[in-house]
């Protein structure tokens, strides 16, 4: 049997936002450190993401000890502390969940609504707010991401999707935080549990893909594609598949190159 390994890690800290590709990262109990901890929301408190807002795309984030944002190919920029300040939380609500969350302050809010022009603001998930995976489907605790805490995607289907493909298109179309290699196209369909070094993930079910595929991460633009040629071909129950949910047993750390086992 080919050896798979772990060939990429992605954390997004804000949600919808370009993500950090890491060589190194810490397995926290609602996902990778950072995760999707913070989100772009309305003043109403409902999230907002590239689905209608594709220029959010060029949100580029860094996280030491501060929070930078800048904007990919424009001179502006802004740095904030990853703790939002001691101020009252809000409910936001992010696919019928409604939980509470920290407003990030008023320099966010501006510099973010600046850019997208709409009044909005940026929240944080603090430690008291329990979100549970697939919106209480299963009781592990879960961050801003959709529905699910991990996404993995293995080289193989990328590169079946992009020979299909006139212009072919990169992983982070596809927001993946796990990126495997040497196993065969489409092979983690058939998983229900794997190990990724000394880390075992609940294979939990196939991610099914909105319009965020169809955005062009450097541009902001948003197009057909790659979903037209996946829909030839990955569409089934009135969706298209690409990619699967991990629910993570443990905390721990993952490093590109560990050994992927299949255990199930």
């Amino acid at each position: 049997m080919a050896l798979i390994t772990l060939s990429g890690l992605t954390t997004y800290p804000i949600k919808s936002a370009a993500g950090i590709s890491l060589n190194q990262a810490q397995v926290t109990d609602r996902g990778l450190l950072h995760d999707r901890r913070w989100m772009v929301c309305d003043r109403n408190g409902t999230f907002l993401t590239q689905r209608k807002f594709p220029k959010m795309a060029l949100i580029r984030v860094a996280v030491d000890d501060t929070l930078h944002l800048n904007i990919l190919g424009a001179d502006s920029a802004l740095a904030l502390p990853l703790l939002a300040p001691d101020t009252d939380e809000i409910i936001v609500d992010i696919w019928g969940d409604s939980c509470l969350a920290r407003p990030m302050g008023h320099d966010a809010a501006q510099w973010l609504s600046d850019f997208l022009g709409v009044d909005c603001q940026l929240v944080y998930m603090p430690e008291m707010t329990h979100r549970t995976v697939d919106h209480g489907r299963f009781e592990a605790p879960n961050s801003f991401s959709d529905a699910y805490p991990f996404l993995l995607i293995s080289e193989a289907s990328l590169a079946d999707l992009n020979g299909r493909l006139e212009q072919p298109v990169p992983m982070n179309r596809f927001r993946p935080n796990l990126v495997i290699k040497g196993c065969d196209a489409f092979a983690e369909d058939t998983w229900r549990q794997i190990k990724i070094g000394n880390i075992v993930f609940d294979v939990a079910k196939a991610c099914s893909r909105c319009s965020v595929p169809g955005v062009e991460q450097t541009t902001g633009e948003q197009g057909k594609e790659p979903l037209k040629t996946l829909a030839t071909y990955r569409r089934w129950e009135h969706a298209i598949w690409f990619g699967q949910n991990l629910i993570a047993q443990s905390e721990g750390t993952l490093n590109v190159g560990d050994t992927v086992e299949i255990l199930a």
